[in-house]
């Protein structure tokens, strides 16, 4: 396994404590990971859970910045990479997001630490889109292929392709754009529930696409930009298998950051696959996933320093 540094990687994460996490009654209406089920103390274990993967990471010297809540009603606050995102080339995004009681997670605050610590050069705001009733949330919309400059998105509530597409010309990425299912026939809610791609691989909920030429097409691309394609069953996307991000810490080790509950349902076969690209970094946080209906990927906002 290479430890030198990849630009396409994010060397730094940004992360918000949450101070009232909670079931978001406005997005359970598209999220149907979300569980509204009596636990006790649910804000107070969530912070827990947010405390011990923010140790853990740590331990592995992966450099993240934490930001404490400043407001005490935003129920998935702690789910930030849904309204900024930071590319390679110094492009920060702020997106909009379609539950009303979420768009007040967005902070000026946060947005100018990184354009200091990135150097960002570039601020692009697509809040507005909001008026037209058109959403687009973040890389929890999209999932980037940064090193192929390749855009990955499933239409749902949340996505909206014509403003996807419009977003990809102006960052100047390639859009694919396709629909993706549940058991349930709804549509997947984030695409980032369905498939992560990493340097070298994608983990991908194939059998997620019913159009059997978008499937097609999808995997055609996928292969000609050389991933190596690890398939999850939907039982193991319902499991968040594909809610997971690549990152690089301090010492240009490369860490898959996921779930324990993601890394339970994974085959022996599947984590030696991921091994020969990275190190796998599991973290237990059964009270946000079940809850929030978001792992991982989800809560982490990777920046390239």
């Amino acid at each position: 396994m290479k430890t030198s540094s990849l630009p396409n990687i994010p060397n730094l994460i940004v992360m918000i404590r949450p101070a009232s996490f909670g079931f978001n009654f406005e997005t359970a209406k598209t999220n149907f990971f979300q569980n509204q089920k009596k636990l006790d103390d649910v804000a107070t274990k969530a912070i827990i859970e947010f405390d011990t993967m923010v140790q853990k990471l740590k331990q592995a010297e992966i450099e993240v910045k934490i930001f404490n809540d400043i407001q005490n009603d935003l129920p998935d606050s702690v789910f930030s990479n849904n309204w900024m995102a930071n590319f390679p080339s110094g492009n920060l995004t702020v997106f909009p997001m379609c539950a009303p009681n979420r768009r007040a997670e967005i902070r000026t605050d946060i947005l100018d630490w990184i354009k200091v610590e990135t150097k960002s050069n570039e601020l692009i705001d697509l809040t507005n889109s909001v008026i037209k009733n058109q959403f687009l949330e973040g890389t929890g919309s999209i999932v980037f292929d940064h090193q192929n400059k390749i855009a990955y998105a499933c239409e749902s509530t949340r996505t909206d392709i014509s403003l996807f597409e419009s977003y990809c010309k102006q960052i100047n990425y390639s859009p694919i754009s396709f629909q993706s299912f549940d058991l349930s026939d709804n549509l997947i809610y984030h695409t980032n529930v369905m498939m992560t791609i990493g340097n070298g691989f994608v983990l991908i909920c194939l059998d997620s696409i019913q159009h059997l030429i978008e499937r097609s097409m999808l995997q055609q691309k996928l292969q000609e930009t050389n991933l190596t394609i690890i398939p999850i069953s939907f039982q193991q996307m319902k499991q968040f298998a594909g809610n997971c991000i690549e990152v690089q810490n301090k010492k240009n080790e490369r860490y898959l950051l996921m779930s324990q509950t993601a890394f339970n349902v994974l085959t022996d076969e599947q984590k030696l696959e991921i091994n020969i690209f990275c190190q796998i970094l599991a973290f237990d946080i059964p009270t946000i996933e079940t809850i929030g209906g978001g792992s991982v990927r989800c809560m982490v906002t990777g920046l390239f320093k």
